[in-house]
């Protein structure tokens, strides 16, 4: 987890000043959810995806609250990130190619 908050800190240099604080408090949200989901997908190794539930006279099983809870979280983590890497500029990450082909018609 240390890896992906450095990766995060470090996408954070990309990001326009007057987005930093907005991403900075998105990178604080994905820590926390990233723990929450370790934790929880921890929960769902050890019990398993489904419970038995009993109430009174009925009785049957379940998804596991962890699960459900989980799968709540991911989306919610996903959109964060999508959030974030929006605030990137349009360029940043982009590698240019090097093609000898795009360099001979370009007369390179």
């Amino acid at each position: 987890m240390a890896t992906e908050y450095k990766n995060l800190t470090e996408l954070l240099e990309l990001i326009p000043a007057e987005k930093k604080a907005i991403a900075k408090s998105l990178i604080a949200e994905l820590n926390f959810m990233k723990t929450t989901l370790v934790k929880l997908r921890k929960d769902i190794r050890e019990r398993g995806p489904v419970e038995h539930f009993e109430q009174g006279k009925q009785k049957f099983l379940r998804e596991s609250p962890a699960l459900k809870a989980y799968n709540t979280t991911l989306r919610q983590y996903s959109l964060l990130y999508k959030q974030l890497t929006d605030l990137l500029p349009k360029d940043a990450g982009k590698v240019e190619e090097v093609n000898p082909l795009y360099d001979f018609i370009n007369g390179e």
